[in-house]
């Protein structure tokens, strides 16, 4: 079941984003982010735009929002996607679902322009994003450095 996020569900996203916070390249977050914080994020998002949680027998095993491109008003109609899922459930799913719902949620706000950045290499978010209909827009190098490794960055991008 796909549902608006609520407060309460941070804990449960924090044990979800923090395993890719301490074990990959896929963020390059370096510090477990606490309840309290991603509390904040998820108020700050929603003030917004969309947050919403894939539930599975009263588990949250995946999530995804959308945040704004650039500050500035003439980007308002674009906006940057997320989707985190909880190890050990890629690759059935839940991912498209979540996506997909997204998607169309931000379609009735009139967003026209979908962005998703993405840690290099990461094959199966390219896969995802590839299948959602984004195209690769940018490939930046080396901008980024995680466990004493330079990491490169790309961008996809959906247009309606």
């Amino acid at each position: 079941m796909i549902r608006p996020v609520l407060k309460t569900d941070a804990k449960a996203i924090c044990d979800i984003y923090n395993y890719y916070v301490e074990n990959t390249i896929v963020t390059f977050e370096e510090e477990n982010v606490s309840v309290g914080e991603m509390q904040e994020r998820i108020e700050k998002v929603l003030q917004q735009h969309s947050w919403f949680v894939y539930e599975k027998e009263g588990e949250i095993v995946g999530y995804c929002y959308a945040t704004g491109w650039r500050a500035r008003t003439a980007y308002r109609y674009s906006t940057e996607t997320t989707v985190y899922l909880k190890k050990g459930y890629e690759g059935n799913g839940v991912g498209t679902q979540l996506y997909k719902y997204l998607i169309q949620d931000l379609i009735r706000k009139d967003v026209h322009s979908f962005i998703g950045g993405i840690s290099l290499p990461n094959e199966a978010s390219v896969a995802l994003h590839e299948k959602m209909g984004f195209k690769k827009i940018a490939h930046f190098s080396e901008v980024g450095q995680k466990f004493n490794k330079w990491i490169d960055v790309g961008y996809w991008q959906l247009v309606l």
